[in-house]
């Protein structure tokens, strides 16, 4: 898998420094590299790429004014030499932040995270030749401490994940088991459950409303990030033809 990335970064030295890591691994690809921002706004809004390694503090506008004027981001790497522009990043979905001087063992994590989110994000939905399952029939068992726990789907109205463990969120309690999110979502009939972030698998028949980043489930508001956009988008349109 090639992953492709563009490089927004002012200074000479670190942007030359970034290329020269880019370059050294092969599944990466360099498409642009820009000293602008603005330049890199008008080129994004025009193309798509998998990777953005973005500095933060740059003439005209920052790297974080950057991604909220983005219609649609790849997935965001920011570089900076301070550390307190972390907490806002969360809720632009940042999947990490590179600090100055950058590493060459330090910026190959990062791009294994990127590549393992790109690796895990959902196919394109294929068509449904099998009878839908009933729902109300189907359910499956999660450890929950030393007991086994049974849960039917129709009951689920989103999971939430965390390492290596997940809440599975009901009608009527909360269950916390030790697996992945991921391994869960195998067990889960496809046309029911759609994964909208990469820490949140929600129910159609629990959704209340939509908006463009996010999903309403009773009081509770889940986001939908950028790599799953599309999907969710298709999903919905999928259910209501």
């Amino acid at each position: 898998m090639t992953l492709t990335c563009v490089v927004v970064e002012d200074e000479p030295l670190a942007r030359n420094l970034l290329e020269q890591y880019i370059l050294k691994v092969s599944h990466l690809q360099l498409t642009k590299s820009f000293s602008n921002p603005l330049a890199a706004l008008e080129f994004l809004r025009n193309n798509s790429v998998d990777i953005l390694f973005s500095d933060i503090q740059m003439p005209e506008i920052t790297g974080i004014s950057l991604l909220k004027i983005l219609p649609k981001k790849p997935l965001v790497i920011l570089t900076t030499a301070y550390s307190e522009y972390a907490i806002e990043g969360y809720e632009l979905d940042v999947l990490d932040y590179l600090l100055k001087p950058i590493t060459l063992e330090r910026f190959l994590k990062s791009v294994e995270k990127a590549t393992q989110r790109l690796s895990t994000a959902p196919p394109p939905p294929a068509l449904e030749t099998a009878a839908p399952i009933d729902q109300t029939q189907a359910s499956i068992f999660v450890k929950d401490g030393t007991k086994l726990v049974k849960i039917r789907l129709n009951e689920i109205l989103y999971i939430e994940g965390l390492k290596d463990y997940v809440t599975i969120h009901t009608k009527e309690k909360k269950v916390v088991t030790l697996q992945t999110l991921k391994s869960l979502e195998a067990q889960l009939t496809p046309h029911h459950f759609i994964r909208v972030h990469h820490s949140f698998l929600v129910s159609f028949d629990a959704i209340d409303t939509i908006e463009k980043e996010k999903i309403q489930i009773g009081k509770v508001w889940i986001p939908i990030s950028d790599t799953y956009r599309k999907s969710v988008k298709e999903f919905i349109e999928r259910k209501q033809s």
